[in-house]
């Protein structure tokens, strides 16, 4: 039987990775080899081996065990310390076999206790079966052929996108989506920002082995709106304004996500002022909601009356303001 695969080469991290860079590795060959989105023959056993090497690693307690033991680790009883099977390993030489009093001293195989007597040949896995015996023994029932039971294997958590309007971020709402061939229904909260992920238990990548599912999380992006401008909860609006209310000022009607509102236009407004209304941004449940930025946008008439025209034109002849002056 080809030796099994180092857990820390399956993920391709480092043996001094931490939990952080385990769980990203591993759910990067999650999305890759899932079965339910890679059809390729090799693709369900790339994923159960992932999945194996995840189920260890992530495990503090395991992962001691298995930097200490190796693919042995599950072999193993608790009580038996690193040098000492790595000297029971040793004695075992490249055959799996151990000459049980050679160099052992009264003491027998590596300090494991007399077994056999002068030259005796003594095969590796019976010595280890006669000392685990009730242990190791009852561990390998039950387990698949040529091999010990791993367990059941966690599935993986999987990400897709979902779009959604300002008026769903703003008041929250329901959808229902599907994905890898599954409806999901999904609630929306109100207030919900771009690139915010929204996890939903147990929807993500089934489990192996009697294990649980993993968890779905959608990562939200709101799409383009023609009237507003979102920067996390704080959202922008265009204030068109007449040239005579922006130089007069004014108070003016706006709307917002949650509804009309009136801004106050302070005179001498230019082009690009943003005024602020406090709080009618997107709403949120954990602290302060954003606030709404009217910015100022000047019209003129395209087509004045005689009138219109007779008064502008009385104006730039009275008024000595140069907008293109510097300040």
């Amino acid at each position: 039987m080809p030796p099994a695969r180092d857990f820390y080469e399956i993920l391709g991290v480092p043996r001094t990775a931490g939990q952080d860079e385990i769980q990203r590795a591993y759910r990067k060959l999650a999305r890759e080899y899932h079965p339910d989105v890679n059809k390729a023959p090799d693709a369900e056993d790339r994923f159960k081996e992932a999945s194996e090497a995840y189920a260890v690693l992530s495990d503090p307690e395991q992962r001691k065990r298995y930097d200490a033991f190796g693919e042995d680790f599950r072999r193993v009883p608790p009580d038996v310390d690193p040098e000492t099977w790595a000297r029971a390993r040793a004695g075992a030489g490249a055959g799996g076999r151990a000459r049980a009093g050679a160099g052992a001293g009264a003491g027998g195989f590596g300090g494991f206790g007399g077994f056999g007597t002068g030259g005796e040949e003594v095969d590796l896995e019976d010595l280890l079966g006669g000392i685990f015996a009730g242990r190791a023994g009852r561990a390998g029932r039950g387990r698949r052929p040529g091999g010990f039971g791993w367990g059941p294997m966690p599935g993986a958590d999987q990400e897709a996108e979902l779009e959604i309007g300002l008026d769903e971020a703003y008041h929250g709402g329901h959808r229902t989506i599907r994905l890898n061939g599954r409806t999901i229904d999904v609630d929306i909260p109100a207030g919900v920002t771009d690139g915010q992920r929204i996890r939903l238990t147990g929807q993500g990548g089934r489990g192996g082995e009697g294990g649980q599912p993993g968890d779905l999380y959608l990562i939200v992006r709101i799409a383009p709106d023609p009237r507003y401008r979102v920067d996390g909860r704080d959202v922008t609006v265009r204030l068109p304004l007449a040239p005579w209310e922006a130089a007069l000022g004014t108070t003016a009607p706006v709307g917002t996500p949650g509804g009309d509102a009136k801004v106050k236009v302070p005179p001498g407004s230019s082009c690009g002022r943003r005024l602020r209304l406090r709080g009618r941004g997107l709403p949120n449940p954990r602290g302060s909601p954003g606030d709404l930025y009217a910015e100022v946008q000047i019209k003129v008439p395209p087509e004045p009356s005689p009138e219109e025209r007779r008064l502008f034109e009385e104006l730039a002849a009275k008024s000595s303001f140069d907008p293109r002056r510097r300040s």
